[in-house]
This record gives structure tokens, C-alpha cells and sequence, in this order.
């Protein structure tokens, strides 16, 4: 297969473009047509789908009709044609925001599916897109990996796949040359091997699924669901208030009390024609439609869209990709964070800086000098058979290339330093048998058959964990000496002084097997288990992993926010409490003492209500398995944490779908891990973790600054609506007014305040709780008061305006235009400037950063501009006059004036208790009072 593919099974391809881009040409590439996404035009009917709109649309249509009727089409098509003219602009901007929005997460869902990976190409390993695979490459395979395309095995240990993506059954697959065939898209449950692929893109099975499936982003978080039952309730509410109104002004026109501008009654009974009065009914079911087109906020889920999306862009440029939209708003609550130790709070980046052989320190760790041939080259043999990394030598004397897994790499680097020539030794021995690294067992094993057809098993592992299997060791003299119980302690010392130097320890080990002990038998070598005891101790090497820069200022930050950081790891207890100190996961040394850590056997051993009292008090917990990661997620899930994991290998998947947000790392982090998870950290960085915490708080910040501003519009337009129609039988704010509005508090509203960039502000504050209500006291307060000073300032206007004005020698029609278009020019500016206090709910300075904000102003901006193009040009539209510059000069002070409240407003203190709570302690107490009051009656 491999000849007529032209490649090879060592070396693969060649690595040059020509002939990769015959491959893609003649067996196509790795990648497989996607069905097309929702057109704008699907976006633009459901707009139109909406309730309030297609109400509109008929209010507008009849209005058209009987404008036409009443004053010819000339004059009479402008009430309803305003009304559909701005009902269309509300459509098509809705539609295109939300046809964006569909992009951007299309976008985000192609960046899911571009996995990074391993491939053989000239000899040496090379890391691409799984998308630039071609037929012919050969592809290493660990576990957790996904297959990347069809092929078949070229050779394997252990190797099974876990095929129920294709199958559908859960059934673990054993893979070998007896059954050789891999499919795309199955995932390496357990082994290692090489595979060459043999079919790739739409030409595999899991090609011909995927581009039958089409990208599902209709996924809800929990905040969209509670803000759209936030929108319901207040559309009720608006509904049965614009109902009443209707029915108020309905009863007040048929009995004669609504008088029209020149004080004439408008309806008398058997006077006036039908057509008349079923103008004046159109006219009154316009005004109640208004008020039902201002009380529904349907602007809220569409701010949470928003803020979602652009959160996701700009966590991309700060390292994170995030894979389900929920897990924005969840980060911003967590209250602690259980963090893997290796690549995370640390460099990955390690060197063997330590060794003890032949039952001494061996210094510098690479010296071969004084040590005998024997155990150089047992120790070549174990660092280059019992590894899943390779070892490259370029042509012209270039520099070694080592790649694998951080530690395998650092012990490759070892062993060439040691003068390992990688491809000599792995073609003069063959593994016959291996038992791949198990983090639960916490070391790996290969069977090696020699030249000579002698049989040695070498293990390499956790370094007490190797060591308690140890019986002898091969002294300076090349002789093999019992382990006594002296040299046992002086080892464990030599492992305890480098873990407190926080040095990741490694023991290599072997043991020769007679050859009647190995089976003959294919099938019993498959499931021979290699010897674990009696093992002779070739080496305990250590290993250096520097703390990432940066690493101890986020811990500090996450501490500042009420974030509690957790260190668990699979390492050894005293180098975990080393890198704990140097991270400021512990403070200091008295805080580095138990119950702060604790080993990860310890609290498997314990009972269910003792891990709930212990957890809260962990600060490290060290030679952990992923089933302890799991049950230290349960037992702070069950005290009420909110709780974030980092993970990397297959088996962190159960914590990482246990834990409220599952953070997998980008780079170390296996393909099951990644999809266990909810946010990938592509730089594998705490400083990241910590970056999508803030992202998180600012995700829920912009929807209440977005909430408070909305509901302050809300409430002033409707109090002046209903009262100025109840008293009067008119409105001062028309439908075409409001549905600007409307597009100013909803469309670019929602972008103007979802868009603010998280600030340091949101560390300073603690996590927000699960079932804290999303309108806080603060926000009560802000509200009320912008309200009520809205309501005051523009009913005043309303019933007082033409005295204020001096408008008292204008005509009554001309009077009432100038008057109502003061109001709805300052209410628009009221809104304006709102939306500056609404940046900051909780702080006096609320133009901090705004000019970095450029969309921000950018709208600002722009609502003033068609503010001031509306009142000017527009007038027969929106039923507005041009206003004399004393009057912008008074619509403007009105507005500003919503300034110096704010900040007043601020200095007034709110309870910390919910206001939602009084309510209920209210109608708590009333229904106690109830059922004594019927005991009495009993009695």
C-alpha cells in the first residue's frame, strides 16, 4: 500500500509543496463541504415574524387607507406611510444584526474543527492543521487522539479505538495487522501506534456525515433564558396596561369626552359619520399599539447575543476559544479554579537537571565518565524504546530536533546528551509488548527484544512510585546490589530534596525476563502483563519546569476577586508545594501545611461527608488521578462553588463535564479533553485562565448596564404615554417616534454597551451568585431615579409646556407640534446621555476608558446626527416641527442634567438585601397573619 502511495512507513511523504499539492489534486484534501448557514433573507422573515411588528403593520396599513380616504393621497398616505417606513428600518436592522451575529459563531464553529496534530513528513515529525492532511502522510497516534482520516495501521501497542462515533456502539476496538482498518473521526481510547492514511475529506465515512450535518447556533444560555422571561413578563405587563388604555380612551370617545385640537367633542352620537368614527377608533388603537411597542424590551435577548459574540472574538485574540456559549457567563461566577500544575502553571518547558545512577548523584546529570558501559547502555535502551517521542538528525550537522510530550522530550534531550543515537537503538531491539503510561498507575512499560533474543521490561514512571517496585540497583561496578533498607532512605531523600527544588522526579528501571517467562503465542502476548516487581534501578532523574511569567499576578488577581486557586496535580506533594509557593497559591509557609494539601490517596479514602468538610480547605492536592480531580469537583459543587477545571488527558474528561466550566488545554490537551470541555485555553497559560474570568464578569456587567438603560426608557415612555392618554385622550410620543426609540434603545443600545471591554474594576468585586438577582439594588436605584426625573421633567412639559414656552399666541396645532417635539427631543436626549451613566453602574467617574471605546461614541455619534436629521428634514414622517436653537439648548440641558443626578444618586446607600427579598419576607408575613387570623376564627 505504502509503494503504490509512493510513501513510506518510517519517513512518510516528502515534505515539499509540489508534492503535496499533487496529493490534494489527485486524492482531494482533508476537508468536507459544510451546508450553507441561514441566508439574511431567512433572518429578515423571521423579523418580520414579530408580534409587536405585524400589529404595527396592520395599525399602519389601516391608517394608510383612511389617510388616503380622508385627505387624498397626497397629503393623507404620511401617518401610516411613517409608521411602515420605520417598522421596515426596524426589520432590516434587526435582520442584519442578527444575520452577523450567525457569522461570527460559524466563524467560531470552523476554528473548533482545525485541530493541530502530528505527522511524520522526511523523516521528522511536523505539526499541521488536520485539514492539510493528504492521502500517504503517516500519523502517530496517542491516546486521546482523534483520527484524523481513513487508513490503515502500520504498527501499534495497545492500541484500541473507541469507534461509537461511527458505530454508535460504546464498544472499545482492538486494533493490530489482524484488524488494521482506522477510521476518521474514532478516537484512541487507550495505546499507541503509526497509522498511513489511505482516504481523506469527503472520500471517509465521518467526511460524508459531516457534510450532511449543518452547524446548530441555536444553543441558549441560561442568562438568555432568563432575560427573555425578564421580556416576557414586562410585555405582559405593557400589554395589559395598553389594553386598559385602549379601552379607557374607547369609552371616552364613544361617550363625547375627547375633544379634538380646536376643543371640538369628536364624537357625537348619530352625528357623526361611520368613516369618522372609525378614524378616530384607528387612531386611538394606534396609541395603545405604541405602548405595547415601548413596554416590550425585545432588545434584551438580543444584547446577550451580542455581548456573547463579541466576547468570543476578543477571548480568540486573549487565547481562548470558547465551544459552548453558556460557559462565557458561567466564568464570570466561578469561585474557584482547580488548575493542573505542568503547562499550565508552569512553562512546560523541562530540562534533566538532576540524576542519580549507580546509587549516586551523578553531576553534570549528562556525565557518562565514570560510569560503566552497562548501565549507559541499559539506560539508552529504556529512554529510547519505552517513549512515545521520536528523536530527528538532520543532514549538515544541524541541531537534534526532539519531539513528544514535554517530559518525553526532556528525557529524549537526556539521552542524546548521554549519546543515545535514537534510530540505531530502536532498529537493533524490538518491543514486543507495551503498557502505555496510565495516570492512574502513573508509569509505562515496554517489552524489548534484543539481538541476543534476551527479553528486557522497562518501566519509567513516578519516581517513589518506580522505586517502591525496586529491589537492587547497579552500582558503579556494573554489579547489581541488593536495595537495602538504607540505600531505600537515601533514595527517598535524594526524591524529597529535588521535589522541594521543585523538580518533577523520574525513576527509570528494568528487569531482565527469561525467555520461557514471555509468551510465544501472538494472541498471549496481547494480553501478557508485563512484570511490575523486582525491578532493578537504573536511574532517578529530575526534572526543571519554570513557572510561567506572570502566573504569581493572576493568582493574586483571582484572590483580589474572591477567586479561590487550586493547585492538582499528579505530581509529587513536595514539588507541588514548591511550584505552589513560588505561585502564590500558598502564601507563605505556615499556609503550606496540612490540611492545605493532601495526597491524592488520602482523599479517595475518605467518606462522602468527610471530602465535604476537607475540600473547602485544600489548597494543593498532590499525586492526584483524574477520578480524584473528579470527587474534589463533587464535593465543592455540593458546598456551592461555582467551579472551573483545567484538564489535558482523556481520563480529566469526567471533571472537566462535571465541573461548571471545563477549561482543556489548547496545546498538551488531548482531543477527548477538548471536547469534554467548554472553553479551550490555546496557550495552555493560568494568566489565560484568568483573562476568561474577567471576560466572563464583563459578559454579565454589559447586560445589566444594557438592562438598567433599557428599563429606564421603558418605564419613562410608558408612565408618559399612559398618563398623558388617560388624562388627555393624545400621546406626546407618536408610533414613529417610539420605534425610533425603540431602534435606539434596542439595536444600538444593545451594541453600544454590550461592546464595553472588561475593565480591572470587575477583579475588585466578588463572584456574582448563581441565583443573584440580574437586577441588583444599585440598578433599582439608578433606574428609579433617571425615571422618575425623566417622567416629572417631560409631563410637566406636557400639560405646562405651552406656558413655559410662551407659546400661548401660537395656533393650538402649532402649540401642540412645538411642544411635542420638545419632548420627544429631550427624551431622546435623556436617553443619550443615560447611556454614559448606564457604562457605570457602581462608579462616579462614567467616562473612564469611553474614548478607547470607539463604537461607543461611534453611536453616540450617531444617534445625534439622525436625531438632529429627524427633527430638521423629517418632520412630516414623525409628525415633528424644526425647533429653534433655545429649544436643542433646552433638550440638551434636560439630558445633561441626567449627569449630576447620577452621580447624587450615587451617594445615596442601598440595602445589600435583594429588593425581590422584601417582597417576599412581605407576602410571607401577610400569609401567617392570614392563617392565624383564620385559627382565631376556628377557635
Amino acid at each position: 500500500m505504502a509503494e503504490m502511495l509512493k510513501t513510506n512507513p518510517d519517513k512518510g511523504i516528502d515534505d515539499d509543496d509540489s508534492n503535496i499539492l499533487d496529493r490534494k489534486n489527485v486524492f482531494g484534501s482533508n476537508t468536507y463541504p459544510r451546508k450553507k448557514g441561514r441566508s439574511f433573507w431567512r433572518f429578515l422573515l423571521d423579523a418580520c415574524r414579530d408580534t409587536t411588528l405585524i400589529i404595527l403593520m396592520v395599525a399602519a396599513a389601516a391608517s394608510l387607507a383612511l389617510g388616503i380616504k380622508t385627505e387624498g393621497i397626497k397629503e393623507g398616505w404620511y401617518d401610516g406611510g411613517s409608521i411602515a417606513l420605520a417598522v421596515i428600518i426596524v426589520i432590516v436592522v434587526t435582520a442584519i444584526s442578527d444575520y452577523k451575529q450567525s457569522l461570527q459563531f460559524q466563524n467560531l464553529n470552523e476554528e473548533k474543527q482545525n485541530i493541530q496534530l502530528e505527522v511524520v513528513r522526511g523523516g521528522r515529525r511536523v505539526e499541521i492543521s488536520i485539514f492539510d492532511i493528504v492521502v500517504g502522510d503517516v500519523i502517530p497516534l496517542k491516546i486521546g487522539d482523534q483520527v484524523p482520516a481513513d487508513g490503515i495501521l502500520i504498527s501499534g501497542h495497545s492500541l484500541s479505538i473507541d469507534e461509537s462515533s461511527m458505530t454508535g456502539e460504546s464498544k472499545i476496538v482492538h486494533k493490530d495487522h489482524k484488524s488494521p482498518f482506522l477510521m476518521s473521526g474514532c478516537k484512541v481510547a487507550d495505546g499507541y501506534g503509526t497509522m498511513l492514511a489511505t482516504s481523506v475529506g469527503i472520500h471517509t465515512e465521518w467526511g460524508l456525515l459531516m457534510a450532511s450535518i449543518s452547524e446548530d447556533n441555536g444553543e441558549e444560555t441560561p442568562l438568555q433564558v432568563r432575560l427573555n422571561g425578564v421580556a416576557t413578563f414586562i410585555g405582559i405587563v405593557g400589554l395589559v396596561v395598553a389594553v386598559s388604555v385602549l379601552v379607557i380612551l374607547l369609552v371616552r370617545f364613544f361617550t363625547g369626552h375627547t375633544e379634538d385640537d380646536e376643543g371640538n367633542v369628536e364624537f357625537i352620537a348619530g352625528k357623526t359619520s361611520v368613516g369618522d368614527a372609525v378614524d378616530g377608533a384607528i387612531k386611538i388603537f394606534t396609541v395603545a399599539v405604541t405602548i405595547v411597542v415601548v413596554a416590550v424590551p425585545e432588545g434584551l435577548p438580543l444584547a446577550v447575543t451580542l455581548t456573547l459574540a463579541y466576547s468570543m472574538r476578543k477571548m480568540m485574540s486573549d487565547k481562548a476559544l470558547v465551544r459552548r456559549l453558556s460557559a462565557c457567563e458561567t466564568m464570570g461566577s466561578a469561585t474557584t479554579i482547580c488548575s493542573d500544575k505542568t503547562g499550565t502553571l508552569t512553562l512546560n518547558l523541562m530540562t534533566v537537571v538532576e540524576a542519580y545512577i549507580c546509587g549516586k548523584k551523578n553531576d553534570p546529570p549528562n556525565a557518562t565518565s565514570a560510569l560503566p558501559p552497562t548501565i549507559v547502555s541499559l539506560l539508552i535502551e529504556s529512554v529510547a524504546q519505552n517513549t512515545t517521542g521520536s528523536v530527528f538528525l538532520p543532514d549538515g550537522g544541524k541541531d537534534v530536533e526532539v519531539s513528544g510530550s514535554p517530559t518525553e522530550k526532556a528525557i529524549l534531550q537526556w539521552g542524546v546528551n548521554l549519546g543515545m543515537n535514537f534510530e540505531a537503538v530502536r532498529s537493533e531491539s524490538v518491543i514486543i509488548h507495551a503498557f502505555p503510561f496510565n495516570s492512574e498507575k502513573k508509569r509505562g512499560g515496554v517489552a524489548v527484544k534484543r539481538p541476543d533474543s534476551e527479553v528486557n521490561v522497562h518501566w519509567k514512571g513516578a519516581a517513589e512510585i518506580v522505586l517502591a517496585q525496586c529491589t537492587r540497583y547497579m552500582d558503579s561496578d556494573g554489579q547489581l546490589v541488593p536495595l537495602h533498607e538504607e540505600k531505600m532512605e537515601y533514595f527517598k531523600k535524594a526524591i524529597e530534596d529535588m521535589a522541594a527544588g521543585s523538580l518533577r522526579c523520574v525513576a527509570i528501571a528494568y528487569r531482565p525476563c527469561e525467555p520461557d517467562s514471555v509468551p510465544t503465542d501472538e494472541d498471549d502476548l496481547a494480553q501478557w502483563e508485563l512484570p511490575e516487581g523486582d525491578l532493578v534501578l537504573l536511574a532517578i532523574v529530575g526534572l526543571k519546569d519554570p513557572c510561567r511569567e506572570g502566573v504569581r499576578q493572576a493568582v493574586e488577581l483571582c484572590v483580589k476577586a474572591g477567586v479561590k486557586v487550586r493547585m492538582v496535580t499528579g505530581d509529587n506533594l513536595q514539588t507541588a508545594k514548591a511550584i505552589a509557593l513560588e505561585c502564590g497559591i500558598l502564601g507563605s509557609n505556615a499556609d503550606a501545611e496540612e490540611p492545605n494539601l493532601i495526597e491524592g490517596k488520602s482523599f479517595r479514602a475518605m467518606t462522602d461527608a468527610q471530602r465535604l468538610e476537607v475540600c473547602e480547605r485544600i489548597s494543593v492536592m498532590g499525586r492526584s488521578s483524574p477520578n480524584d480531580k473528579l470527587l474534589l469537583v463533587q464535593a465543592l459543587r455540593k458546598r456551592g462553588h461555582v467551579v472551573a477545571v483545567t484538564g489535558d488527558g482523556t481520563n480529566d474528561a469526567p471533571a472537566l463535564h462535571e465541573a461548571d466550566i471545563g477549561l482543556a488545554m489548547g496545546i498538551q490537551g488531548t482531543e477527548v479533553a477538548k471536547e469534554s470541555s467548554d472553553i479551550i485555553i490555546l496557550d495552555d497559560n493560568f494568566a489565560s485562565v484568568v483573562k476568561v474570568v474577567r471576560w466572563g464578569r464583563s459578559v454579565y456587567a454589559n447586560i445589566q448596564k444594557f438592562i438598567q438603560f433599557q428599563l429606564t426608557v421603558n418605564v419613562a415612555a410608558l408612565v408618559i404615554n399612559v398618563v398623558a392618554a388617560v388624562s388627555s385622550g393624545d400621546v406626546p410620543l407618536n408610533a414613529v417616534q417610539l420605534l425610533w426609540v425603540n431602534l435606539i434603545m434596542d439595536t444600538l443600545g444593545a451594541l453600544a454597551l454590550a461592546t464595553e471591554p472588561p475593565t480591572d474594576h470587575l477583579m475588585d468585586r466578588h463572584p456574582v451568585g448563581r441565583r443573584e438577582p440580574l437586577i441588583t439594588n444599585i440598578m433599582w436605584r439608578n433606574l428609579l431615579i433617571q425615571a422618575i426625573y425623566q417622567v416629572t421633567v417631560l409631563l410637566v412639559l406636557n400639560f405646562r409646556g405651552r406656558e413655559i414656552l410662551h407659546l400661548q399666541h401660537d395656533s393650538d396645532e402649532r402649540a401642540k407640534k412645538v411642544k411635542n417635539t420638545l419632548i420627544f427631543n429631550a427624551f431622546v436626549f435623556a436617553q443619550i446621555f443615560n447611556e454614559f451613566n448606564a457604562r457605570k453602574p457602581d462608579e462616579m467617574n462614567v467616562f473612564k476608558g469611553v474614548t478607547k471605546n470607539r463604537l461607543f461614541m461611534g453611536i453616540v455619534g450617531l444617534t445625534i446626527v439622525l436625531q438632529v436629521v429627524i427633527v430638521m428634514f423629517l418632520g412630516k414622517f414623525t409628525t415633528t416641527t424644526r425647533l429653534s436653537w433655545q429649544l436643542w439648548l433646552v433638550s440638551i440641558v434636560i439630558g445633561f442634567i441626567s449627569w449630576p443626578l447620577a452621580v447624587v444618586g450615587k451617594l445615596i446607600p442601598v440595602s445589600q438585601k435583594p429588593f425581590s427579598e422584601y417582597f417576599t419576607d412581605i407576602f410571607a408575613s401577610c400569609g401567617s397573619r392570614r392563617r392565624k387570623e383564620g385559627g382565631n376564627e376556628d377557635e
